[in-house]
């Protein structure tokens, strides 16, 4: 075990650190801010398109897997191009693979909040 911090003065330090990193991505990354704009949206809409708590979660949570997903991406980005600034293969791949999971909560955005915004709005019961 690394010698540091530990009990309180550790998840102080942690939370510190986190606080950090959010603030850096914000600053630095013009595809967190528009994630973060898109799940503000979205977030206020929540409430006038569940229609209860359980599928409100399911309206959120893609969400919050979107940002976390997001700054995921930004820290594979930001590793890569510390290493330098020559192309590589695994380089490549890796900042593709972390865009790829990007999408993919962007896939499952859409997905459910088009079953949702269906079933309580647009489909006809007979």
């Amino acid at each position: 075990m690394k010698p540091g911090k530990t009990g309180l003065d550790r998840l102080v330090n942690a939370s510190c650190n986190s606080i950090k990193g959010l603030k850096s991505c914000w600053i630095h990354e013009a595809a967190f801010r528009q994630d973060v704009a898109l799940c503000i949206a979205l977030f206020l809409s929540s409430f006038f398109v569940a229609t209860s708590p359980q599928q409100w979660l399911l309206l959120i949570f893609p969400l919050i897997l979107l940002l976390v997903t997001e700054l995921l991406n930004s820290a594979i980005e930001n590793v890569v191009d510390r290493i330098g600034p020559e192309r590589h293969e695994l380089s490549g791949r890796a900042k593709d693979a972390a865009s790829a999971a990007v999408f993919l909560c962007l896939l499952l955005i859409a997905l459910s909040w088009v079953i949702a915004i269906w079933q309580n709005f647009i489909r006809l019961e007979p």
